[in-house]
C-alpha cells in the first residue's frame, strides 16, 4: 500500500507539475499591439485585417460577438508572436465596442475593440488640384511651438540646433501657430514631410521622418496623434488643405517589426539584394533585365531603411489599411507617396484604387524622380504605352519640368537652352494623361535650393516664380522660397533644410513679420504674395488652357485662357529691356484692347507694343 501510495503521490506530483507548467506557459501569452488601433463602420471595403502581436498570441484562438460583424478567419504565420484576424463589417454594423477574446481552451486574454462612425463633414478629404498652391515644409525645421516636446523620454535622439543634420525641435504647435502666415502669403495647401514616429539613433539623422518606426503613431517630438488632428482641423477652418506624406517602400531599422518580424519575407534581404540601384527607369524599361529591375525594387534605399516586400499579402493589406486609417482619422485632403516607383508596381496600383475607392475626392501624387518625360508620364494613370500596366495614380511629381526650370534660368539662351528649355519641355505634354495634374516645383527638401541653383540672381528668381505660378500644373513651393533662401547639398542635406527664421524663441530675425525680414526678403515675399493672391480662385488658372509661342531673342511668351479670360505672360531672359510687337500673338490677343499688369497694377491701354524690363516677367490680364 505504501508503495502504491508513493507511486500515486509521485504521478500526482508529475501531473501537477505538467499542469502548472502548461498554465504557466500559456499564461505568458501577451497582447502588445492590435493594429489598426480602431476602425470605422460604413467603409466601402467591408473586410478588416487586424494584426495582433504579442508573445505566443499565435497559439490562441479569437472569438467575439457583435451585431453586423463576423469573424471570417484567423491566419497564423511562422512567427507565433503574430496572428492576423479577418473581420467582415457589414452595412448594418453600428458604431460601438466589442470584446475580443483570445483563448487556448479557456479565456485568458481580452481586448476591447472600437468601431467608430465615419466623419462626413464636407471640409475633410477635399483633394487638391491646379487651383491650389502647395506649401511644403519640414515640421522639425519650421517652427518650435512647444519646447517641452523637443525631447521625449526614452527616444534615441536629443535636439541639437547646431547640427544641420540633427533634430531642431519644430512641431505641430509651431505650424498651427503660423496658419495666419500661410493665409497671408496666399498658399492654399500644406504638405508636411512625414509625421510618423521615427525613433532612430542620433547617427541616422531621422528628423526628416522618412524612416518610420511606428506607422500608427505621430512622432512625439512633433506632438500626439490628437495634436496632429487638431492641426488639420485648424488648417481646414482657415481654408487650408493638408497633404500627408507617406512611405510604403521602406521603414526605419528601429521599427518595432525589425526585432520580431512577422514573416521572413516581410522585408527584402539586404544580404541578397544589397542597396537599390536608384534607377527608377528600369520599371518602365521594355528592355530591362530582371537583375536590374529587381535590384531597383528589392534593394534597400540605404542600410538604415529596410525594404518592405509588398508582395506579401498580409503586409500589403496592412499598408493599405494604414493609409485609410490616417485619412479617415485626420481628414487630410491628399497624399504624397514617397519613392513611388520603388515598391512593387502592382501593389502600388492596387493601393491607389483602394484608397480612392474610400475617398473619391482625395488626390494622390506619387514621387517619381526621373528626368525623362516618357518615364515620368508612365507613372500617371491611363498611360497608353504602359505595356498593359495602369498605375491608376492621378498625379506625379514633374521632375522633368523642374530640371527644365533650373536650366532655363541658369544657362544662356539658345535653340534648346535657356528659356527654350521651358518651351521644349511643355511641347511633350502629350505624353501625360493629364499634365494639369502634375505637381510642379522649383525645388524641394531633397534638392538644392533654387536660388543657389541659378546663381542667386533675383531677376531670374522672380521670373521663375512667375512661370511656376502661371504655367500648367499644381505649383508647390518649398518653405523659404518666398524669402529666396539659399543652400546647397554640399556637406549635408541639412544645408537645404534650414530652420525658418523666427520659428524659434530667440532667433535674431523673424521672417514671419515684415519688420523681421531683410529688404531682399520683402521684395521676393511681396512679389510671390501678389501672384499667389491673384492666382487664388482665378478661373483662368484653374480651368484655363495653355498656348505657348517659340521663344525668340530670349523672350518667351505664352497665354492662359478660357472663353472669357486671357492672361499673357512674357519672360525676358535678356540682360536688357525689350520692346516687342504683338502682331505675332494676335490669334490669342484678338479682341482684347487693354490690360492690367498683375504685378504693378498698372493699366495698359495700347497692346500693339509691349515692353519688358531685363530679367523680368510681364503678367498681363487682358481686357476687352
Amino acid at each position: 500500500m505504501k508503495s502504491i501510495f508513493k507511486s500515486l503521490k509521485f504521478f500526482g506530483a508529475v501531473l501537477l507539475f505538467f499542469c502548472l507548467a502548461n498554465v504557466r506557459a500559456y499564461s505568458q501569452a501577451e497582447i502588445e499591439r492590435i493594429e489598426p488601433t480602431f476602425w470605422w463602420t460604413a467603409m466601402k471595403n467591408h473586410e478588416l485585417q487586424l494584426l495582433v502581436h504579442g508573445k505566443d498570441i499565435g497559439k490562441t484562438k479569437v472569438s467575439f460577438t457583435y451585431p453586423g460583424v463576423k469573424l471570417e478567419r484567423q491566419q497564423n504565420v511562422e512567427n507565433p508572436n503574430y496572428t492576423f484576424v479577418y473581420l467582415t463589417i457589414s452595412d448594418r454594423a453600428k458604431p460601438g465596442s466589442f470584446e475580443l477574446t483570445f483563448s487556448n481552451g479557456k479565456e485568458v486574454l481580452h481586448r476591447i475593440y472600437q468601431l467608430r462612425a465615419r466623419n462626413l463633414e464636407k471640409d475633410r478629404n477635399q483633394g487638391f488640384d491646379r487651383s491650389d498652391v502647395i506649401y511644403l515644409l519640414m515640421p522639425d525645421r519650421f517652427a518650435n511651438g512647444n519646447p517641452e516636446n523637443d525631447y521625449a523620454a526614452g527616444m534615441l535622439e536629443r535636439p541639437d540646433r547646431q547640427n544641420p543634420n540633427g533634430r531642431h525641435g519644430g512641431d505641430f504647435k509651431g505650424i498651427e501657430d503660423h496658419l495666419g502666415y500661410f493665409k497671408n502669403l496666399g498658399v492654399t495647401a500644406l504638405w508636411m514631410t512625414p509625421v510618423f514616429e521615427a525613433d532612430m539613433p542620433a547617427s541616422y539623422h531621422g528628423y526628416h521622418g522618412y524612416a518610420s518606426t511606428d506607422m500608427y503613431r505621430a512622432d512625439r517630438r512633433f506632438g500626439t496623434n490628437e495634436e496632429f488632428l487638431k492641426l488639420v482641423n485648424e488648417a481646414h477652418r482657415d481654408s487650408l488643405k493638408v497633404i500627408m506624406d507617406m512611405i510604403h517602400n521602406h521603414i526605419g531599422s528601429s521599427h518595432w517589426w525589425m526585432s520580431d518580424l512577422p514573416a521572413p519575407d516581410w522585408v527584402h534581404s539586404l544580404k541578397k539584394n544589397g542597396n537599390t540601384n536608384y534607377r527608377a527607369e528600369t520599371v518602365s524599361d521594355p528592355y530591362a533585365s530582371d537583375y536590374d529591375r529587381n535590384k531597383m525594387t528589392d534593394g534597400w534605399f540605404v542600410k538604415d531603411m529596410p525594404d518592405l516586400n509588398q508582395k506579401n499579402p498580409l503586409l500589403a493589406t496592412y499598408l493599405i489599411q494604414n493609409t485609410i486609417w490616417w485619412v479617415e482619422y485626420s481628414g487630410v485632403d491628399g497624399i504624397r507617396m514617397d519613392t513611388y516607383p520603388y515598391p512593387d508596381k502592382t501593389y502600388m496600383a492596387h493601393w491607389v484604387q483602394a484608397v480612392l475607392r474610400e475617398f473619391p475626392r482625395l488626390n494622390v501624387v506619387g514621387e517619381a524622380w526621373v528626368p525623362e518625360i516618357p518615364a515620368e508620364a508612365w507613372w500617371q494613370k491611363d498611360f497608353p504605352l504602359g505595356g498593359g500596366y495602369n498605375s491608376h495614380l492621378p498625379s506625379v511629381t514633374d521632375f522633368p519640368l523642374h530640371y527644365a526650370m533650373v536650366s532655363a534660368f541658369s544657362t544662356p539662351f539658345g535653340w534648346d537652352t535657356g528659356l527654350s528649355r521651358l518651351y521644349l519641355t511643355l511641347t511633350q505634354d502629350f505624353m501625360y494623361h493629364d499634365p494639369n495634374k502634375n505637381v510642379i516645383f522649383l525645388d524641394n527638401h531633397d534638392l538644392e535650393r533654387f536660388a543657389s541653383s541659378i546663381g542667386d540672381d533675383p531677376g531670374d528668381y522672380r521670373m521663375a516664380i512667375a512661370f511656376l505660378l502661371t504655367t500648367r500644373g499644381i505649383p508647390q513651393i518649398y518653405y523659404g522660397t518666398e524669402l529666396m533662401m539659399t543652400g546647397t547639398k554640399q556637406g549635408s542635406d541639412g544645408n537645404v533644410r534650414q530652420d525658418f527664421p523666427g520659428g524659434w524663441p530667440g532667433d535674431p530675425h523673424n521672417a514671419f513679420t515684415r519688420s523681421g525680414r531683410t529688404l531682399r526678403q520683402n521684395v521676393i515675399f511681396d512679389y510671390t504674395q501678389t501672384l499667389l493672391h491673384w492666382r487664388k480662385g482665378n478661373k483662368v488658372i484653374s480651368n484655363g488652357k495653355l498656348m505657348q509661342f517659340i521663344p525668340e531673342n530670349n523672350l518667351y511668351v505664352y497665354f492662359r485662357y478660357t472663353d472669357r479670360q486671357c492672361v499673357m505672360v512674357a519672360l525676358n531672359g535678356a540682360g536688357h529691356d525689350q520692346t516687342f510687337s504683338t502682331d505675332r500673338y494676335q490669334e490669342r490677343m484678338n479682341g482684347y484692347h487693354s490690360a492690367v499688369d498683375v504685378i504693378s497694377g498698372e493699366k495698359i491701354t495700347d497692346l500693339n507694343e509691349l515692353s519688358v524690363p531685363a530679367k523680368s516677367a510681364l503678367v498681363l490680364e487682358l481686357r476687352k
